[in-house]
């Protein structure tokens, strides 16, 4: 599933577009998630979104990123 429905503006390159949307298909496959309505992939999305936005651009990282947040 594409991270872009839950960009809402935020302005990305296509590459970094790319390297979100492998990182968050990444999460959701280490988690099980398919139903992409569930809550849990929307806080997925924002917090990849929230990272790249702080400038990290690794895949691996952001993934890791993502799901340690899920930890808190």
């Amino acid at each position: 599933m594409p991270l872009t429905p839950y960009l809402q503006g935020a302005a990305f390159d296509s590459q970094t577009i790319a390297t979100m949307t492998e990182a968050f298909e990444e999460v959701l496959r280490r988690l099980g998630l398919r139903d992409r309505n569930d809550p849990v992939t929307e806080i997925i999305a924002r917090r990849i979104i929230a990272c790249a936005q702080q400038g990290e651009r690794d895949p691996a990282r952001l993934c890791e990123l993502a799901l340690s947040s899920l930890n808190r």
